[in-house]
């Protein structure tokens, strides 16, 4: 089985809506300003502007050469190829708004709750990765910033699952939105991921309460298997070391510390994966940036470093911590022997 991400301009066409069947689309994202049409493939709607593409919209497909079975549980639109399932689901948040709790942990509880109940459903138990989407991440309500009450829900259903908080946890990723509803992406399978940290940084699991009342429930990366091929997924990285936020304020430098921290997950994945090294220029990357004005100095930064330009998807969003100017995430895939 081969999983491959492709990203490519987003048509507004109908003849983007592609049968599942024939194009082997397994599911994805569009990323920009929502102008296209649909595709019938499960599909994460990322409402935000984006950088450095001449589209008003990118489509990233995850593409399969296995047969899909494909469904609706609860809300979540997934499609399943072998043994890796990828599922969409979004939840309004007003309609969890009479609950005791705050509307966003009860949102997330119930969310990862869904999620649950349909990767054991379909024996495939194990989270790879996670991408979640929340209006007004930074926001404090009712005493507390909306990401911290969205990684108390997101613990509450971990823990009544009976999954770990620590440790063995997916890859994931927690960015902010202008609006919408909670939006979450996944990828599940039936072999636990190897989970990856890094050495630079306390793991997110591991935050002291300074940072929240729950940790945030999250792998630095992993590495998943399928049948002749490695995936590595890297989370959302931003410019921490240790626990601590490093150059508040400077874009630039932030930008190099967050690549730092990719780099530094790399050599230890490379310690743990049964393949040949994976490098930065072969990374297929998300760059978040919480400021418009920041691209142009960063741009040219990043596209040094990495090597590869033309893999890097520019999109503007809110980051988890009110002082991280951009956050990075990344993806690569890696063919194994027969042996």
């Amino acid at each position: 089985m081969t999983l491959q991400l492709i990203s490519r301009a987003a048509s507004a066409s109908p003849a983007s809506a592609v049968s599942r069947e024939t194009a082997a689309v397994l599911g994805g994202a569009v990323l920009g300003d929502g102008s296209m049409t649909l595709p019938v493939w499960p599909v994460q709607r990322i409402f935000a502007p984006l950088f450095a593409s001449t589209a008003a919209c990118i489509e990233e497909t995850w593409l399969t050469d296995l047969p899909l079975v494909s469904g609706n549980s609860e809300g979540i639109i997934w499609s399943r190829s072998g043994n890796l399932l990828y599922g969409v689901l979004e939840l309004d948040e007003s309609d969890f708004a009479d609950v005791k709790t705050p509307a966003l942990q009860a949102t997330s509880g119930e969310a990862y709750r869904r999620i649950f109940r349909l990767i054991e459903a379909q024996k495939l138990p194990h989270l790879w990765r996670v991408w979640n989407y929340l209006a007004a991440i930074n926001q404090e309500v009712d005493g507390l910033e909306r990401y911290r009450q969205f990684n108390i829900g997101r613990q509450d259903a971990f823990l009544e699952f009976h999954r770990g908080a620590t440790g063995n946890v997916p890859a994931a990723c927690a960015l902010g939105l202008a609006g919408g509803p909670l939006s979450i992406a996944f990828m599940a399978g039936d072999q636990p991921a190897v989970p990856v940290e890094n050495p630079r940084q306390v793991s997110a699991y591991d935050y002291p309460t300074e940072y929240g009342p729950r940790s945030p429930t999250f792998s630095r990366a992993a590495l998943a298997y399928l049948p002749g091929q490695e995936v590595l997924f890297v989370s959302g990285t931003a410019s921490i070391v240790g626990c601590q936020t490093v150059h508040p304020g400077d874009a630039v430098a932030q930008a190099r510390e967050s690549l730092a921290n990719v780099s530094a997950v790399l050599a230890e994945a490379n310690q743990l994966s049964h393949s040949p090294p994976y490098t930065l220029a072969e990374l297929s990357y998300r760059v978040y940036l919480r400021h418009a004005a920041d691209f142009s100095a960063l741009e040219p930064v990043l596209a040094a470093l990495i090597g590869q330009p033309g893999k890097i998807v520019y999109v503007q969003a809110d980051i988890c911590r009110h002082d991280l100017l951009i956050e990075i995430e990344a993806f690569a895939a890696h063919a194994l022997g027969s042996d």
